[in-house]
């Protein structure tokens, strides 16, 4: 007897803007990145902030995402955060930045 395993869908829904700003990262990455990852850190009293940083190689409770421009990791501890939020990049005269 064999048992089918279902594929999860990912955490984060990603737009078309969000995937192609991941394929312009992973166009200028260094030889060694295998993707680029997404994490939370704490930033004050004014709550959390993100940063996204090439990674060489993977952690093990970081969620994986395939896009076609390259592979979007977001870190473990993060995940709680962003769980069934869409993301975006969004770019105008004053600023430029993912948006959930």
């Amino acid at each position: 007897m064999s048992t089918k395993t279902r594929e999860r869908p990912a955490a984060v829904i990603l737009t078309k803007g969000a995937e192609d700003r991941i394929a312009h990262l992973m166009s200028k990455a260094p030889d060694d990145a295998i993707g680029v990852k997404l994490s939370t850190p704490r930033r004050g009293c004014s709550g959390l902030a993100y940063s996204v940083d090439y990674v060489a190689e993977e952690a093990k409770f970081d969620e994986k995402i395939e896009t076609p421009g390259g592979i979007f990791y977001i870190d473990g501890a993060s995940v709680l955060y962003l769980v069934g939020s869409t993301m975006d990049w969004q770019e105008d005269d004053f600023t430029a930045g993912f948006v959930f």
